[in-house]
C-alpha cells in the first residue's frame, strides 16, 4: 500500500492546512466560489504556486471541443484543489476530481468541503498513481 506516493503529504498538508486557515475565518455557508479565492489567497501569501481557473480543454474522437473543464485549483503544477460547498460530498464528486487528475495527469487531488462544522470532515485526498492506474481515495 502506497502511504505517501511521490511525498506529495507534506504539500498535501500545507494546503489543507491553509484551508483550515480559511475556514476558521469564514465558517461553513459560503458559496464554492468565495472559498475558492480565499484558499488561493491564504496559499499564494505561503509561497505556493496557485493556479486558479485553469481551462481543461476535451477531445473527442481526437476532436478538441468547444466544451472544457475548469479548475478550482492547481497548486504547484501537481495538486489539484477542488472546492465544494455542499451538505454531504458524493461520490460523482470523487469522480469528477479523479476525472481531472486523469486530464491533467496530475498525481493527487484534494476535494475539500467548506460546508462542515469541522474542515477535516470534509477532506478527500485522492491519489492516482501512474504505476497503479487506479485511484485511491483516503480522508
Amino acid at each position: 500500500m502506497l502511504t505517501n506516493p511521490g511525498g506529495f503529504n507534506d504539500l498535501t498538508g500545507a494546503i489543507i492546512e491553509a484551508a483550515i486557515v480559511v475556514h476558521k475565518e469564514t465558517g461553513p455557508g459560503l458559496l464554492e466560489g468565495v472559498y475558492t479565492e480565499c484558499l488561493a489567497y491564504e496559499l499564494r501569501d505561503r509561497r505556493f504556486q496557485v493556479e486558479r481557473g485553469l481551462k481543461i480543454p476535451l477531445t473527442y474522437h481526437g476532436r478538441e471541443l468547444s466544451t472544457h473543464y475548469l479548475l478550482d485549483l492547481r497548486v504547484n503544477g501537481v495538486v489539484i484543489v477542488e472546492v465544494k460547498s455542499v451538505a454531504q460530498l458524493a461520490p460523482v464528486h470523487s469522480a469528477q476530481l479523479v476525472t481531472y487528475l486523469k486530464l491533467t495527469a496530475c498525481p493527487v487531488g484534494l476535494l475539500i468541503n467548506f460546508n462542515v462544522p469541522l474542515l477535516k470532515q470534509g477532506v478527500r485526498r485522492i491519489l492516482l498513481p501512474e504505476r497503479l492506474g487506479r485511484s485511491s481515495v483516503s480522508s
